[in-house]
């Protein structure tokens, strides 16, 4: 079974990369960019009987910071 695990920053965490972005993109001549918030993507291949529970629990453990991350497990149909 396919997995995406998406994390991003929790809301009140300040985000030097997606400032960096945002700058950037300004400087291309980007216009209408408001914000950006930097993330990251894991695509996982596991097991088909890999619980719901066993995913939640490689994200708190190993994925994502919980203290400053938040993150979404979507299952990928095949």
């Amino acid at each position: 079974m396919k997995v995406r695990v998406h994390v991003s920053l929790k809301n009140g965490v300040l985000d030097p990369q997606g400032r960096a972005i945002h700058h950037a993109l300004e400087g291309l001549g980007f216009a209408g960019v408001k914000d950006v918030r930097a993330g990251r993507l894991f695509e996982l291949d596991v097991a088909d009987d890999t619980s719901d529970e066993a995913l939640d629990e490689m994200c708190r453990k190993l994925l994502a910071n919980m203290v400053i991350e938040n993150y979404r497990i979507e299952k990928v149909a095949a």
